[in-house]
């Protein structure tokens, strides 16, 4: 079976017929009437039911969505959440199937997506917008931080809400590991003293390591901000394969393969087999010591070199018939209240994407009082440390070549 992302470089070859193709009906759809005031928006919304495509593969945001958001949009506004999992090329192969079949309505009228899928669904014209400036809630976005409102250096525009923030995290046992590689030159040291105890994931997460690996490389990481560029992508993607290949005989299972997905990896360090895992959700430490996966002994760092920090995003597909269904929804979600719930370590230890000085003096002062993380740094401290996410073709590109110069090797 061929590689999501194999799949996605084909997408890409088809991305002008698509947009050809179905973009008088699109224009035609009569789901893209929405009203101009909020007020209107909210009456219709009321009562309606809303899909929602997301990812579902950590229990913590599930019983974050099931146990407090689709009571709450339930109690509120009489609104039913249904939420089914996808994430991904997933996502734009749902819509870019509706969009091929002509379809006046989507089966979704939420998606949380990034990076390569904002990318993607840009290119179909797939996501219905601007809508952002619609929600009540939009100016208390922090949209002066480039790490919020830029995704994988695109322009939001309006297209997809901000919904959480993270900062890539190494985790480690403390009693077991105190020798911490801060550079990709102190890792390949650290690997070799350290033989069969290091991998990485072959996933959106392993991909983000090689990312910050790649842009490390370079004398300054900001060169690889802006637009792809392939002189860079091939001057610093040599340097980074060379190296992997020096360290790959002492990674785990002697680098003959990789863990397929975070859980795997996780489970590899829960059983002792590797010394290090990783995450993109910089409270995940506390998360899995929590729910009593993780050793008490686990800790979580940012190495000097720096790790990537990006946000999350929700989007509407421009054939959704229950935008403002969609709209309101993502408004709740953006609300004090919902974004505060989803702070808390023990709910889902999400960074949130509001800017606290505009918050009321109510809000501002329970946010102070936020009880805070015990086994990972504070989010002040490893900001210091943040690359911004290169453009979605980085990713793209380091998921083929490890493919093909690693993987299948």
């Amino acid at each position: 079976m061929a590689s999501p992302y194999i799949r996605l470089l084909a997408i890409l070859l088809l991305l002008p017929v698509v947009s050809l193709s179905c973009g008088s009906e699109v224009a035609q759809s009569p789901s893209e009437n929405v009203p101009a005031d909020w007020s209107t928006i909210a009456t219709q919304a009321q009562g309606s039911t809303v899909h929602m495509m997301m990812w579902q593969g950590d229990r913590l945001i599930n019983k974050y969505m099931q146990d407090y958001v689709t009571p709450r949009l339930s109690e509120l506004y009489g609104i039913e959440l249904i939420v089914t999992d996808g994430q991904g090329n997933q996502v734009v192969n749902r819509l870019m199937a509706e969009l091929e079949a002509n379809r006046k309505t989507s089966d979704l009228d939420i998606v949380w997506i990034n990076g390569e899928t904002f990318y993607q669904l840009r290119q179909i014209d797939a996501l219905y917008g601007p809508f952002v400036q619609k929600l009540p809630h939009a100016d208390l976005i922090d949209l002066n931080n480039p790490f919020i409102s830029m995704d994988f250096q695109q322009a939001i525009d309006g297209y997809e809400c901000p919904w959480g923030n993270v900062q890539m995290i190494m985790i480690y046992d403390s009693l077991q590991t105190s020798d911490l590689p801060q550079d990709m030159t102190e890792w390949s040291r650290w690997v070799q003293d350290n033989p069969g105890r290091f991998t990485w994931s072959n996933d959106f997460t392993g991909m983000t390591l090689l990312k910050s690996w790649l842009m490390s490389l370079a004398d300054d990481p900001s060169v690889f901000y802006g637009e792809f560029s392939e002189d860079l992508y091939t001057t610093y993607s040599k340097q980074l394969w060379a190296r992997i290949e020096n360290m790959r005989p002492y990674l785990w299972n002697e680098g003959r393969s990789f863990p397929a997905s975070l859980a795997q990896l996780h489970q590899l360090y829960v059983n002792g087999e590797v010394d290090m895992t990783m995450s993109n959700n910089d409270s995940e430490v506390d998360n899995k010591i929590s729910q009593g996966v993780f050793p008490t002994t686990s800790r979580a760092y940012v190495p000097a070199m720096g790790t990537i920090q990006n946000s999350h995003y929700l989007g509407i597909p421009r054939l959704s018939d229950n935008k403002v269904g969609a709209l309101q929804v993502i408004n709740f979600l953006l609300s004090p209240e919902a974004q505060y719930e989803k702070s808390q370590s023990a709910v889902w230890g999400d960074g949130t994407v509001l800017d606290r000085d505009r918050l009321s003096p109510d809000w501002q002062a329970k946010w102070t009082g936020l009880a805070q993380r015990s086994h990972a740094p504070p989010r002040e401290e490893i900001s210091k440390r943040a690359l911004q996410e290169p453009a979605p073709e980085y990713m793209i590109r380091l998921f083929e070549d490890f493919r093909k110069r690693i993987i299948e090797q």
